[in-house]
């Protein structure tokens, strides 16, 4: 029986140096500072003395301190208590954009509270034509949200000025949060236990959040020191102001940057108690499907299981899960492929979205609308518990994340039954993934995957690999990896390598990157774009702001080069582009490129049912234009144009993503997608027509409907969920979907259809 192959043995020496321990910047254990004590671990000024609560320094550093409350605010959006005209307001908020470090234009008002079970976070913001102000989204989690009146809190807990907690809301009480991963990667699916009402008055708008200390992760001791800011967005003006200074550079990530965040003293945790969540949930279902064999209809059905959420110490966390269902999951959007690569689609399972950012290795990038890139993957959740567009059933599986001193951990093993129908054995998943802080900013880290579909170990396949990343300055970047495979039967080159510089500044921008993937690189439980490459790009970018253009807030002037070639050195793919984009101040912007391509097809590939693109040589060139329309209007969105020869023939795409406001509660969100292609073998169309309706009841419940139409595969199909948070952090989900063919207009023929209800329940202890 072959085994997987050995990985190099300098590896456990490298993996050893990583793990090697040194002081972390903050004591592990404290129960009471010195005030010289605390001043030595301060990343700014010195801490307020009471009664004031903000300190600054000449570098624009604050420090704030938290104000201790006898007793438990009342979350309401009003700031009618006593406790706000006792307490002096932190103000003085510095714009990021237009005008990179001038002082606020509306006033904005902030207070930081705590008490022995939530820190509150309290908010006036003023303004000068509040009939301006733009609030038209009520959903949770929705990016909408950020294209309101906007007001937004960032928490570093462990105070390494890296990761953090982020929540934000507008002027209708929306909630939003999520994880941020190494000032860049924001897991926006994250969700966890917190409250939060707005206001208004007559010359603004109020906020009011709750957040437990149970829904955060800190560092061990009772006096914490933290990394906070604040974000305000004046969306009718397109002004963006922090509580310190932030880079224009940084552009709307930088909420995420808490090497630049304040510091926030005086927070006392409560004694630890047992910290355990359980959340047990049951489901009913019945469903048809006409397409299998033999046919099923009317099947009835019911389910039951539970996560376990239990904190090992305040900053690491173990789950649970046991016959996880993802039932209430909205089904993926339908994508148009004219490409010889996967199609792929993100995660939207929760058990898998919370701590997603701990796991990814080499910091991958994908673009909703072009996909993934080249770096592939190493761990892609969506490999577990889906096989070949067919649901598989979860048994259980355990995960354990958080931090340990300069240390992020995150150990995952999740088992799945066997698909008999489908042909899948049972199988299991395992990561484990450690990163180490060095220097300001930087980190180096570990992963390795392992799945197995037999307990004896056979079918195998395993993964490891060591990544870093260093940011210098604000704005320089360098990252490389080295990932190495073993499955059994594969003896080629099983490799894969990244070495990347970027800088990334407000006037200029520039970045190069050489990539190597091997022909056996075969990562099973992660993502591979492209196989057997070798791609080298290079990019610079101008972008400057013109004073004497009052519509115009800044101009994109952009170069690419790319150059892929596989392992032996054959031509695969050389693309020259140019792009030029005009950001106006209300919000627009406008956008045209040109790019020449060379592409080198070895072997034909299926572009259609029946159609097919032989080997050989193409050139082409390529023309696209583009223009988004700002949230500010009722009717918003994107529409574009893509344009140009290809594979020897010519295409042109049509393409609008946009949003109807009816109202603060009533949207629809039309996304067409046209395609005309004209090759020497054939001329077709595609079409991609999607429809999403939401009304929303309250800022935690809401009905959604979701209408997909894709001539490629023949298919419409709709899904309908209503969700009601009837307390926080449980659940009624409703949800009914059909899928049908559309071989005949007249009457589409029934594929399958389900309906589901789903209740779930959270106990906190």
């Amino acid at each position: 029986m072959p085994s997987t192959r050995k990985f190099p043995r300098m590896l456990p020496a490298i993996v050893f140096l990583l793990l090697a321990d040194d002081a972390t910047p903050l004591p592990a254990e404290s129960s009471s500072l010195t005030r010289e004590e605390l001043n030595r671990l301060i990343d700014g000024p010195p801490a307020p003395e009471a009664p004031e609560v903000v300190s600054r320094d000449e570098g624009g550093r604050v420090t704030l301190r938290a104000v201790r409350l006898a007793e438990p605010l009342q979350i309401d959006g009003r700031l009618e208590e006593r406790i706000y005209q006792d307490v002096p307001a932190v103000s003085g908020f510095i714009q990021q954009e237009p005008n990179e470090g001038s002082p606020e234009t509306e006033r904005t008002d902030v207070w930081v509270f705590f008490d022995g079970a939530n820190v509150y976070f309290s908010a006036r913001l003023w303004d000068s034509e509040p009939e301006r102000m733009i609030a038209n989204e009520m959903r949770r989690d929705n990016r909408g949200i950020f294209n309101n009146e906007n007001f937004a809190v960032i928490l570093d807990t462990f105070y390494d000025r890296r990761n953090g907690f982020l929540f934000q809301t507008n002027p209708l009480g929306a909630l939003w949060d999520g994880q941020v991963t190494d000032e860049g990667d924001t897991n926006s699916d994250w969700n966890t236990i917190w409250h939060v009402k707005s206001g208004r008055f007559p010359e603004g708008w109020t906020v009011e959040m709750s957040i437990p200390f149970k829904s955060l992760r800190y560092r061990e001791g009772r006096t914490q020191i933290w990394g906070v800011n604040f974000r305000r967005i004046v969306k009718w003006k397109n002004e963006w102001v922090y509580l310190t200074p932030i880079s224009a550079a940084f552009s709307r990530e930088g909420i995420q940057r808490l090497s630049s965040a304040a510091t926030l003293v005086g927070i006392e945790t409560p004694e630890r108690s047992m910290n355990l969540e359980l959340k047990p949930y049951v489901t009913g279902a019945v469903s048809t499907d006409l397409t299998a064999e033999p046919v099923i209809e009317n099947d009835i059905d019911s389910d039951f299981g539970f996560d376990a959420k239990y904190g090992v110490t305040k900053s690491l966390t173990f789950d649970f899960t046991f016959h996880t269902d993802f039932a209430q999951v909205e089904e993926d959007e339908a994508q148009v492929n004219l490409t010889r690569f996967s199609l792929f689609f993100p995660e939207k399972r929760e058990f898998f979205l919370e701590g997603q950012g701990i796991f990814n290795f080499a910091s991958p990038e994908s673009d909703p609308f072009e996909g993934a890139s080249e770096t592939p993957i190493l761990f892609f959740s969506r490999r577990i518990g889906l096989a070949d567009d067919q649901e598989v059933p979860i048994l259980a599986g355990g995960r354990l994340t958080g931090r340990a001193g300069p240390y992020t951990l995150g150990i995952l093993s999740i088992s799945t039954d066997e698909l008999s129908s489908g042909g899948v054995p049972q199988t299991n998943f395992s990561v484990v993934r450690v990163k180490r802080d060095i220097l300001r900013r930087s980190n180096i880290g570990f992963i390795s995957t392992y799945r197995t579909e037999n307990l004896d170990g056979t079918g195998a396949n395993a993964a490891m690999g060591l990544d870093s990343n260093f940011n210098f300055h604000e704005n320089l970047n360098v990252n490389a990896y080295y990932a190495k495979t073993g499955t059994p039967g594969y003896t080629g080159l099983d490799e894969s390598y990244r070495a990347a510089v970027a800088y990334d500044g407000d006037r200029y921008g520039f970045d190069a990157e050489h990539l190597l993937v091997g022909p056996d690189f075969n990562p099973e439980i992660g993502f591979v774009l492209r196989e057997d490459i070798r791609k080298s790009s290079v990019g610079a970018r101008f972008s400057p702001r013109p004073g004497s253009l009052e519509a115009v807030r800044k101009f994109d002037f952009e170069g690419r080069y790319d150059y892929f070639e596989t392992t032996a050195g054959e031509l695969e793919t050389e693309s020259l582009g140019f792009e030029f984009r005009t950001h106006f101040e209300n919000s627009d912007f406008a956008n045209a490129s040109y790019a020449r391509n060379h592409e080198v097809l070895f072997e034909p590939f299926e572009i259609v049912d029946g159609v097919f693109i032989p080997p050989g040589l193409y050139r082409f060139d390529r023309y696209m234009a583009s223009y988004w329309f700002g949230r500010q209007r009722p009717v918003s969105g994107w529409l574009g144009a893509d344009f140009g020869g290809f594979f020897g023939g010519t295409r042109t795409e049509v393409m609008y993503w946009g949003r109807v406001d009816f109202s603060s509660r009533f949207s629809l969100e039309p996304n067409v997608s046209l395609n005309w292609v004209d090759l020497p073998q054939d001329s077709f169309t595609t079409e991609l027509v999607r429809l999403r309706a939401t009304y929303n009841l309250s800022p935690r419940s809401f009905v959604g409907a979701l209408v997909q139409y894709n001539s490629e595969a023949d298919s419409i199909s709709a899904n309908v969920r209503f969700r009601w948070e009837y307390q926080p952090g449980s659940d009624l989900f409703v949800v009914y979907s059909e899928g049908r063919d559309t071989f005949s207009w007249s009457s589409p023929a029934l594929e399958n259809r389900s309906f589901v209800v789903k209740l779930t329940r959270l106990f906190r202890f």
